[in-house]
């Protein structure tokens, strides 16, 4: 894979600040009125973040980092995109939080440095991240070093296991162990609307095992690791939405599969 990737992957996300800050799916406005964009299990896995100091690495514009200064914490976001932390930082001003969030321009692999070396309660990361990251082992060292004693890395992601089942989800259709970096070719986003100036972008597959080692041989200790039957969009054609559950599941009677996965590993004291 060409070193470039990652010049590509920021030039593609760079233009897909717009994009996204217009769109429905990201709702900007229902989230400057109070939305909170945090997923249950997380709020439940992670806990009481009053007065506690939170690192969002790749946090995009923000609206997850600041829905954790909204439960109290002291948060700092870093991002690759400068218009996403643009973005990010007029969103705090919007909802009042400016004096209790600050937004940093980095590359995730930069983050000790930009930081000056400063340690957080919580580092907290995940949904769409790590395939955008080539070597797991180096991500997880730089995200450990940023862990504080008896502090706590959150990971939660989308299930590696959904990219061995192609776009339909009803067969196994790839290896779930290639390793190798993609490049694609996409004129949109996710959101579906929109059109993309930088279309290249390369991603990379990282097992659930790889992860979690990672995490431990970076000294981090596992508390939890657990694996969730619902996803943020209909990641194949016959997931639902269910009523008064957040996201999206396969339907009553049909076997099913993790869709997401979340981890909670803390640095011994």
């Amino acid at each position: 894979m060409n070193d470039d990737w990652l010049r590509r992957n920021r030039e593609n996300w760079d233009d897909r600040v717009p994009v996204h800050a217009a769109s429905d799916f990201y709702d900007l406005a229902g989230f400057r009125a109070g939305a909170d964009t945090l997923r249950p299990f997380e709020i439940d896995e992670l806990g009481d973040v009053t007065g506690r100091s939170l690192l969002h690495l790749q946090c995009h514009m923000g609206q997850d980092t600041l829905s954790w200064a909204r439960r109290g914490a002291r948060v700092t976001g870093l991002d690759f995109s400068a218009p996403a932390v643009e973005t990010a930082r007029g969103l705090a001003a919007d909802i009042g939080l400016a004096d209790r969030a600050r937004f940093v321009v980095a590359d995730v692999h930069d983050a000790a440095e930009a930081l000056g070396g400063e340690r957080f309660d919580i580092v907290y990361t995940g949904i769409g991240a790590l395939v955008w990251l080539p070597d797991v082992e180096r991500w997880a060292r730089v995200a450990a070093s940023s862990v504080a004693e008896g502090g706590m890395l959150y990971l939660a992601e989308f299930h590696p296991f959904t990219e061995v089942l192609g776009d339909e989800g009803t067969a196994v259709v790839r290896d779930y162990f290639f390793t190798e970096g993609e490049r694609f070719d996409h004129p949109h986003s996710y959101t579906g609307d929109g059109e993309l100036a930088h279309t290249a972008q390369v991603q990379w597959h990282h097992t659930l095992g790889e992860i979690v080692t990672a995490l431990a041989r970076a000294g981090l200790v596992i508390e939890l690791l657990n694996e969730h039957d619902y996803t943020l969009w209909a990641r194949f054609p016959h997931l639902e939405q269910t009523p008064g559950r957040p996201g999206y599941r396969h339907p009553a009677g049909r076997p099913r599969v993790p869709l997401m996965f979340s981890i909670r590993a803390r640095r011994p004291a």
